[in-house]
């Protein structure tokens, strides 16, 4: 029974950890997070953590064979992408006047 539940018990990874896994820097990766454009995370309490099958994921979409391989997705840069709508229950931009 032990030997399941080690099994089962997913992994995860706070920022830099995470960032390291995926060869980018902690700041790149905070930056996806506030644009939408990175991997799914999780918040307990305080904290982000990412889970490592999330971050596999993620990586995955750019999966590529050949320069021609349209592969399954794009991995955006970490910065606004247009359509992809504003961010869910994060904060606004700052308006300037």
């Amino acid at each position: 029974m032990a030997d399941n539940l080690a099994n089962s018990q997913q992994r995860y990874l706070r920022t830099t950890e995470a960032a390291r896994f995926l060869g980018l820097s902690g700041r790149t990766l905070e930056k996806h997070r506030t644009y939408g454009t990175g991997p799914s995370y999780r918040k307990l309490g305080g904290r982000v953590v990412y889970a490592l099958e999330d971050l596999q994921a993620w990586a995955d979409i750019g999966l590529r064979q050949s320069t021609s391989d349209q592969g399954k997705g794009v991995v955006h840069a970490a910065k606004p992408v247009s359509g992809l709508g504003p961010l869910v229950g994060g904060r606004s931009p700052a308006r300037r006047s």
